[in-house]
């Protein structure tokens, strides 16, 4: 499920290219984000600015100025760079080859914590055919295999129900509320924390999904 990619691993498992798995609408992998994702990303960001805009972090400027394919090369620079210094693993969603979306894991945490938080996002017009969890899934093997982490976090809003079924279908469990936690659209939002450790995840997330009969091995 894992291929390494060239050049030194000054981050443990990373840079990799992970899956695929089969899901209804196809093969779902991940890979690293590349300078070259500058026209996908955007387009993408931009088609779903109504879908996205209601459950991430304000941010300055309008949505459109902050999604341009210029916007991308700066972006891109801080992933790299995070990913490089190991705090931040940041992923593209591929369908089939596409580009459907976004997973990234962040605030990765060494010593006796080692912990992160995961947060993802699918194209609108490929919500629903589990691809999501199937990244989520990639996602949490990798983190806690090659990275060798040992707690992942997710925080969800409660009106985000379709992202909370993600989780739950993977294993996380709900830990609390956190009120106020994250300026959202402008506004402070309450999240749910969800949480999974390498102990609850058994012979691995990918391997669960395909026991579900959501998922099986390409």
């Amino acid at each position: 499920m894992l291929r390494w990619l060239s050049g030194a691993q000054i981050n443990p498992g990373w840079p990799a290219t992970l899956g695929p798995l089969r899901t209804q609408a196809g093969a779902v992998s991940l890979r690293p984000v590349k300078m070259r994702d500058a026209k996908a990303w955007s387009a993408l960001r931009i088609r779903n600015q109504n879908t996205l805009l209601p459950w991430e972090p304000t941010g300055v400027g309008s949505w459109s100025e902050r999604h341009q394919p210029s916007a991308w090369p700066p972006l891109f620079s801080i992933l790299r760079s995070e990913a490089k210094r190991g705090t931040v693993l940041p992923f593209v969603i591929e369908l089939d080859g596409d580009y459907v979306g976004q997973l990234t894991v962040g605030n990765i945490q060494r010593g006796a914590v080692r912990s992160a938080w995961i947060g993802y996002w699918v194209d609108a017009s490929h919500v629903g055919q589990g691809i999501a969890t199937a990244a989520v899934a990639l996602g949490v093997d990798h983190c806690f295999g090659p990275v060798g982490l040992h707690r992942l976090d997710a925080t969800v809003q409660p009106a985000n129900v379709a992202s909370q079924a993600v989780l739950t279908k993977i294993g996380f469990r709900r830990e609390g509320l956190l009120e106020r936690y994250m300026d959202v659209n402008r506004s402070w939002r309450d999240h749910i924390l969800f949480a999974l450790t390498a102990e609850e995840i058994g012979d691995g997330a990918a391997a669960t999904l395909v026991r579900s009969g959501r998922a099986s091995f390409h």
